[in-house]
């Protein structure tokens, strides 16, 4: 989204961060807000591009009686306790799992949801090795059907371009997550190739409680250049042109970019979804923060999630995301550029 310019230079873009917060600006709780995130932010795949054949779900167009029951299920005791009962049985540290149950939760509360995490078991070998899940099966919302399902298979991903060239820009494989560990490349390969395919298997048969007649990736997630970088990606690699950025840099670079009024928090994982809003006392000044981060990567050289927050006044005054951005460890970048070496050309 833009702002209209009168036909003078392109306005800058107006961030995630500044919709979301103009979008939900009662909402406080961090589970309502994480749940209302996966269901305002824009899907990171585009659904119409090519290279995905159609198959990318999306949750469409957040509707008044859906926003309302976001405030709701903040404000009402009974439906809190619901939501917070959900998330409490298995729960998990895994930021995954707790986007699957946040929107099993909302699934469930519309009355679409058939199953969640249903496993399908090869049980003609020896060992019953667990052949892949079914993340939701669901009953096509815009569909009275009730005799068939759709597999939606969801993911929430962060993932860092760290390209060697310009060319390597343009791949998927360039995007790799903050552990080094998976690509965005390798991660959607997987969805279309195996994950997707999971009800063709003779053995789905044996747990699905009707047939499915569509499967399609449920994508959300936050993409991260480094800092400076100004890129528009091609439409050929199929990213949604208004998915959700942020930056990653190293300690020198964060200070680079530092204003006076800057506060920061360090976000826990389970915190990555929704642009944060805290108090302000749980605030860092930069140089608190970097105090905190240089003797962490000493035991542990994985990226650091920030978030960058301004003061906002008010009867409590609050801390709201302006910016987020992964701060990296000294020897991030060149473990990075190798991991990317490697999967970009087979090495």
């Amino acid at each position: 989204m833009t702002h209209d310019t009168g036909g003078g230079p392109a306005a800058i873009p107006e961030s995630h961060q500044v919709r979301f917060h103009r979008r939900w600006p009662a909402l406080r709780d961090p589970h309502v807000r994480a749940l209302a995130w996966l269901l305002y932010a824009p899907d990171l795949m585009a659904a119409d591009a090519p290279c995905w054949e159609g198959r990318i779900a999306t949750l469409g167009a957040i509707s008044p009686e859906v926003a309302g029951w976001l405030h709701d299920l903040q404000e009402d005791p009974v439906l809190h306790a619901a939501l917070q009962a959900h998330l409490a049985h298995n729960p998990s540290a895994r930021l995954g799992r707790y986007a699957e149950k946040l929107l099993g939760f909302y699934l469930q509360q519309q009355g679409w949801l058939v199953a969640a995490n249903l496993q399908v078991r090869n049980n003609q070998g020896v060992t019953r090795e667990t052949l892949g899940e079914f993340d939701f099966l669901v009953h096509p919302p815009e569909s009275a059907d009730d005799t068939s399902l759709v597999h939606w298979e969801f993911a929430t991903k962060f993932y860092l371009l760290e390209p060697r060239s310009a060319d390597d820009a343009n791949d998927a494989d360039a995007f790799v997550g903050p552990n080094l560990a998976d690509s965005l490349g390798r991660k959607m390969r997987k969805i279309m190739q195996q994950q997707l395919q999971l009800s063709h298997h003779p053995a789905a048969a044996a747990v699905l409680p009707a047939p499915v007649t569509w499967a399609g990736a449920l994508v959300k997630g936050w993409l991260f250049y480094r800092q400076g970088m100004q890129m528009a990606l091609p439409a050929s690699m199929g990213i949604a042109g208004d998915h959700c950025r942020g930056f990653w840099c190293d300690a020198q670079g964060l200070r680079e970019q530092h204003q006076p009024e800057d506060r920061y928090l360090i976000l826990p994982r389970l915190a990555w979804l929704a642009p944060a809003r805290e108090p302000v006392g749980r605030g860092l000044a930069l140089d608190e923060l970097l105090g905190k981060l240089e003797p962490g990567f000493l035991v542990d050289e994985s990226p650091v999630m920030v978030a960058r927050c301004r003061i906002e006044p008010g009867v409590e005054a609050e801390l709201i995301e302006t910016d987020r951005g992964f701060i990296v460890p000294p020897g991030w970048e060149q473990r990075a550029a190798s991991s990317v070496r490697h999967a970009v050309i087979g090495v």
